[in-house]
């Protein structure tokens, strides 16, 4: 779970009783934070896209919605600088999580999954060409998912199969599910640094700042 303005403060005047009956509540707070982060830390039911160390230092976590504007001009802006200043360096490791928000959504999530299989640096390259056709995907979304496919190597077939595939669309509904009821994500993109939310859109200067302050504790 993800503490809130009112657990904090519930917590705070917690402090009489805890005290009386041995406890901290500073510990219940913190014990509350260390449970929000492990909540942030796992995949819920699908395996993780990620790039970068596995014992990185710094782990960021986006979810992120294939029609969602913003997510495209994050993509095409920011997550580049990203990864060429720590990514590729071996500073972060950088998650994407799938928040389908509709049908099309959906489809664009299910056709990278299928393309990439395990392999998470195809994942993203997928994921970049859907950002970067973003227009057309909205418009001609099954013309622009098959073109895409064929180029990655399916044939139409194996790209009817993907878009069809109902258990990896429950697996996506079921991550989206969990997204909104436990850790409270207000809406696309969401970035987590290290299990903690980030208010906003960061640009590359702010992402920067609060990397290199985790990279030195």
């Amino acid at each position: 779970m993800i503490v809130t303005r009112r657990a904090f403060t519930a917590a705070l005047s917690l402090t009489g009783l805890a005290a009386a009956i041995g406890f901290s509540p500073l510990r219940l707070i913190a014990e509350a934070m260390a449970q929000g982060a492990a909540d942030v830390a796992k995949p819920v039911s699908l395996p993780d896209m990620a790039l970068g160390p596995t014992d990185a230092k710094v782990t960021i976590i986006e979810y992120g919605s294939l029609t969602c504007p913003h997510c495209a001009a994050f993509n095409a802006e920011v997550f580049p600088k990203i990864k060429t200043a720590y990514i590729d360096t071996g500073k972060v490791r950088y998650v994407f999580r799938e928040f389908p928000r509709d049908p099309k959504d959906a489809a664009g999530s299910m056709l990278a999954r299928g393309i990439a299989g395990d392999d998470c640096a195809k994942y993203f390259a997928v994921v970049d060409v859907v950002f970067r056709q973003q227009n057309e995907f909205l418009e001609k979304t099954t013309e622009t998912l098959t073109r895409i496919g064929r180029q990655a190597g399916l044939s139409q077939q194996a790209v009817e199969a993907c878009l069809r595939d109902q258990a990896l669309l429950d697996k996506l509904t079921a991550g989206r599910k969990f997204a909104i009821e436990v850790l409270k994500i207000p809406g696309t993109p969401t970035f987590f640094i290290n299990g903690a939310m980030i208010d906003g859109v960061p640009d590359f200067e702010e992402f920067d700042r609060k990397i290199k302050s985790l990279l030195k504790t």
